[in-house]
Order: C-alpha cells, then structure tokens, then sequence
C-alpha cells in the first residue's frame, strides 16, 4: 500500500475531518481513505455510463427479434 503526505492542512479542515470520521464511525485515518476512494472511484460500471451517454444522445431503437422455435435440451448421452 502506498502512503501520502498531506501538509500545510488547515486545523479546521483537520477538525472537520475528526467530527465526519466520529459521526461515521470511523478513524480520522480511515475517514480520509473513504473520501479519497469516494473522490476516484467510478460512480457507476461502464454498463451503466454506456447506457446513459445513449440516452443523453437520443438512444437507439433495435428490431431484434428472438426465433419463436423451442431450444432443444442439451443431450449428454
């Protein structure tokens, strides 16, 4: 795991940042790491952010069609 240095830090930054950690729960420590994962994580799979820049630019409509004829079961015999 890497390690960073944050300097020159504000004490009421650093006090803000011990109040969110104690109503979360959490150490300042890992209050810090949650806002940094928060901050670079993607919010949504790329799924989803395919589905919405297709929506953002009118969609598409697809014919397709499924084959109404029954799928015979796998034989293993």
């Amino acid at each position: 795991m890497s390690s960073v240095t944050v300097r020159n830090l504000p004490d009421a930054t650093h006090r803000a940042l011990k109040l969110r950690a104690a109503q979360h729960g959490r150490s300042t420590e890992a209050e810090i790491r949650y806002i940094l994962e928060s901050a670079v994580v993607p919010k949504m799979g790329i799924g989803a952010a395919l589905a919405a820049i297709g929506r953002s630019v009118g969609g598409a409509e697809l014919d397709l069609k499924g084959n109404p004829s029954p799928v015979e079961p796998a034989s293993f015999a």
